[in-house]
C-alpha cells in the first residue's frame, strides 16, 4: 500500500452466485429415460457451474436470471482509526461484504487489501462449539480468533464479566439463550484487541443494558485508535459512533460521506421524497389567482438544504411563493405526518408583521422553525398550503411535497441521553427535569446517623 494510514482497500470488488432455476420436465418417457441416463454428467457440470464464473461479464449484472450480483464493483478505503458505518436495506449486499473482507468467502472479481489483525463477529455464535461449555467456548472461540492461552487467561475475567454470564459459564452453550450466546461471542471478539474489528449486526440481539455495553465498548476500541467496520440497521448507533458512512443498494456502493448526510439519503431513497422541490415555469406552480408557490425546501441554520437534521438541531421549513394580486390577507401553514401516515402536529404562519395584514403583489419567503430535541427520530413528511382569508379560500395544498429524515443521536443534550433502549412517541422533546429530597427522606437519613 502506497498511504500507510490505509489499513482496508476494496477494490472493484464483485462477488455472483447462481441461482437455481426450474428443471424442464418432458411429456414423453422416452425423453425422461434419456434425461436419467445423461443426469450424472449434468449434475457434475452443474455443480461445476456454481462455483466458476470464466464466461460472466461485468455487464451481465442484471441481464442473466441464472445470476444475482451480491456486491459489484465496490471501492473504498478505510484509514487506521476510522469508523466506517455500513448501511442498505435487507439484501443490499452488507453481510456478503464483510463475508469478503474477513476471507470467509472469495470475491469473484476484485482485490482486499488489509493490513493489521482482524477481529470479526458476523454472525451470532460462530465458531461456539454447542456441546461444550461456556468457558470452554471462551478458549475455543479466543483461539480460532488469534488469542494465545496467555491472552486468554490474563483477560478471561474481564470477558466473563462483559458478558454477564458468569452463573452459566460452566453449562453447555446449547441451553443458552441466543442473547446469551452473542454477549458471550461478542465479548470474546471485542477483548481481542484487534488493529481491525468487523461488526454484523451485533445490536440486534440483546437488552438495552448490553447495546450500552456494546457501544461503549466500540467507543474504547476507536479511542484507542483501532478501526472499525461496523453494519447495523440500529441509524442512533450508526449515527454516534461512526466518522463515516457508505450506503449500498443492490450491492453497489450508491454513496460515501458523513453519517448524517448517508442516513438521511437511505431515509430519502426509502420513501422517495426530496427534502427541496421547486417550481421554475409559473404556469405549472401550484396556485390560483392570488398566489403561487414557488419553491419549498427542509434548511439548516446555515441556510443550506438538508436531507436529514441531527436530533438536536433546529430545522426549518422555508417556503417562497409569489403574491400576483396585492390586497389580501394570506395564511401560509403547515401539517406534518410521520411514517405511520399519523399528523404530529400542524403550524400556522403567526409572524406579527404579516399576520391579518394584506400582502402587496411580489415574492416572499417565509419559514418556520422546528426547535432542536422536539421531534423523534425517522421520516418527516410536509404538506404545504397557503389561503386568502375573509373568506378563506385555498391557494395552493401540496400533500407530502417534501419529506426529510431526522437523525437519533446519544450523548449529553439529547433526551435519550446515555439510553440505548427503545424511545417510543411521535415527538420527543428534551424536557427540563428537578429532583429534590423529601422533607421526611432527609429527617430518616439524618435519624439514621445519630449514635444510639
Amino acid at each position: 500500500m502506497i498511504d500507510t494510514d490505509i489499513v482496508v482497500r476494496a477494490e472493484g470488488l464483485s462477488k455472483v452466485y447462481r441461482l437455481g432455476l426450474k428443471e424442464k420436465t418432458h411429456d414423453s418417457l422416452a425423453r425422461t429415460f434419456i434425461d436419467f441416463v445423461r443426469s450424472p454428467v449434468e449434475n457434475f457440470r452443474k455443480y461445476r457451474s456454481l462455483y466458476r464464473f470464466d464466461e460472466v461479464e461485468e455487464n451481465d449484472a442484471g441481464a442473466r436470471a441464472d445470476l444475482i450480483w451480491a456486491v459489484h464493483n465496490v471501492s473504498f478505503d478505510v484509514r487506521q482509526g476510522e469508523v466506517l458505518g455500513i448501511i442498505g436495506r435487507n439484501g443490499a449486499g452488507k453481510s456478503t461484504l464483510l463475508k469478503i473482507l474477513t476471507r470467509i468467502t472469495p470475491p469473484t472479481r476484485g482485490r482486499v487489501e488489509i493490513s493489521g489483525r482482524v477481529s470479526s463477529l458476523l454472525e451470532v455464535g460462530t465458531g461456539f462449539h454447542r456441546e461444550l461449555t461456556g468457558r470452554e467456548n471462551i478458549f475455543l472461540n479466543a483461539t480460532i480468533l488469534g488469542m494465545s492461552k496467555k491472552e486468554v487467561d490474563r483477560k478471561f475475567d474481564e470477558i466473563v464479566d462483559f458478558s454477564g454470564v458468569e452463573r452459566f459459564l460452566d453449562t453447555p452453550v446449547k441451553r443458552y439463550s441466543s442473547g446469551m450466546a452473542v454477549r458471550l461471542a461478542f465479548a470474546v471478539a471485542a477483548h481481542l484487541e484487534p488493529e481491525i474489528l468487523i461488526i454484523d449486526e451485533v445490536l440486534a440481539v440483546g437488552d438495552a443494558a448490553f447495546q450500552k455495553k456494546c457501544i461503549n465498548k466500540m467507543q474504547d476500541v476507536s479511542r484507542h485508535g483501532r478501526t472499525i467496520l461496523f453494519v447495523s440497521h440500529n441509524m442512533p448507533a450508526v449515527a454516534m459512533l461512526c466518522s463515516r458512512a457508505i450506503l449500498l443498494n443492490g450491492g453497489q456502493l450508491v454513496m460515501d460521506g458523513s453519517p448524517h448526510e448517508v442516513i438521511g439519503s437511505y431515509l430519502n431513497s426509502d420513501k422517495g421524497t426530496s427534502s427541496k422541490r421547486e417550481w421554475l415555469d409559473p404556469t405549472s406552480a401550484p396556485g390560483r389567482d392570488v398566489a403561487r408557490l414557488c419553491s419549498i425546501r427542509a434548511v439548516g441554520r446555515d441556510g443550506r438544504t438538508v436531507s436529514t437534521v441531527d436530533i438536536r438541531e433546529d430545522v426549518g421549513i422555508e417556503m417562497v411563493f409569489d403574491v400576483l394580486h396585492p390586497g389580501y390577507k394570506l395564511l401560509p401553514h403547515y401539517w406534518f405526518y410521520n411514517e405511520e401516515g399519523m399528523m404530529v402536529f400542524a403550524s400556522l404562519d403567526h409572524d406579527t408583521d404579516w399576520y391579518q395584514r394584506p400582502y402587496p403583489a411580489g415574492c416572499y419567503t417565509t419559514t418556520a422553525w422546528i426547535p432542536g430535541n422536539f421531534l423523534a427520530p425517522g421520516m418527516l413528511f410536509v404538506n404545504a398550503a397557503l389561503i386568502t382569508r375573509s373568506p378563506d379560500t385555498t391557494q395552493f395544498c401540496e400533500p407530502q411535497v417534501i419529506g426529510f429524515g431526522v437523525g437519533d443521536n446519544m450523548g449529553m443534550g439529547t433526551a435519550r441521553g446515555d439510553w440505548a433502549g427503545e424511545m417510543p412517541g411521535v415527538v420527543r422533546p428534551l424536557l427540563k427535569w428537578t429532583t429534590t429530597v423529601c422533607s421526611e427522606t432527609a429527617d430518616h437519613a439524618d435519624r439514621a446517623r445519630r449514635p444510639r
